[in-house]
């Protein structure tokens, strides 16, 4: 059995101070998937960004204080591969991947597009060029967990005031739509739902009002695979008991071994 993690943690140094590692060597995960870190890699010396019994990859971003992602994994992966060879992609350090026997984990963080029509013009053609590379992916001879926080939700289960945020991004139509050319067309799967097909699954709730306490939140944090991982899918979880970061970490154990 595997378990693997995958956290947004808006500031992986802020995280730490909430109590964010303490918390993962208790879950004893196989992989661990993180996405905006907000740290250049000089600026993780502490003992406690490099978790006693893991492989740790960082791929900061060049300006300081944004993005950026990272994956630990127990098993040492046969290659890691942060450039896809385009930006912001490798500019802001949002793609990290880590290669094993037969199987990619990759963590990625997708632009969010809220704040201006020129970030969601940005975050559009980020989708597009990484669908391109989605393509090419189901094309290799491996599996594939992506874990990340797409900042984009696909159906009206996954947040609370659908109705109201038709015309924001995170759930315009053509963002739904090109997760629908992701799962219908080129084949990826949403594993959370192949277990979970409750209301109120969420994992980022606004920093505004009462949202996290009234759960108005949103599922953006997800992690998607291979159709022929499918049947490995044995349970999904949103970590909610403590709060590391605007975003809750969502937990997947799969029937497989990671090796190399």
């Amino acid at each position: 059995m595997a378990k693997i993690i995958t956290c947004n943690t808006n500031g992986i140094r802020s995280a730490a101070r909430k109590g964010f590692f303490e918390w993962l060597d208790a879950e004893q995960a196989d992989v661990v998937c993180i996405q905006e870190t907000k740290a250049q890699v000089e600026q993780l010396s502490d003992p406690v960004f490099s978790p006693q019994g893991y492989y740790c990859f960082y791929n900061d971003a060049v300006k300081k204080g944004y993005s950026g992602t990272a994956l630990y994994s127990k098993v040492k992966p046969q290659r890691v591969i942060t450039r896809l060879g385009w930006d912001p992609a490798d500019s802001e350090g949002r793609y990290t991947q880590a290669d094993f026997k037969g199987l990619s984990v990759i963590s990625l963080y997708l632009p969010s597009g809220s704040s201006s029509e020129a970030v969601l013009e940005k975050k559009l053609r980020f989708m597009d060029n990484f669908m391109e590379h989605l393509r090419t992916l189901r094309r290799k001879r491996r599996e594939v967990i992506i874990c990340a926080d797409w900042n984009i939700c696909h159906q009206n289960i996954d947040l609370k005031n659908w109705r109201s945020n038709r015309k924001n991004s995170g759930f315009l139509p053509e963002e739904r739509a090109w997760l629908d050319v992701l799962y219908d067309e080129v084949g990826y799967v949403d594993s959370f739902r192949l277990v979970n097909s409750e209301e109120e699954q969420y994992t980022w709730w606004s920093n505004r009002g009462q949202s996290w306490a009234k759960n108005v939140g949103w599922r953006l944090d997800y992690q998607v695979i291979t159709p022929k991982l499918a049947t490995r899918v044995k349970s999904a979880d949103i970590y909610k008991e403590q709060r590391f970061s605007d975003h809750a970490p969502q937990i997947m154990e799969y029937d497989l071994e990671i090796t190399v």
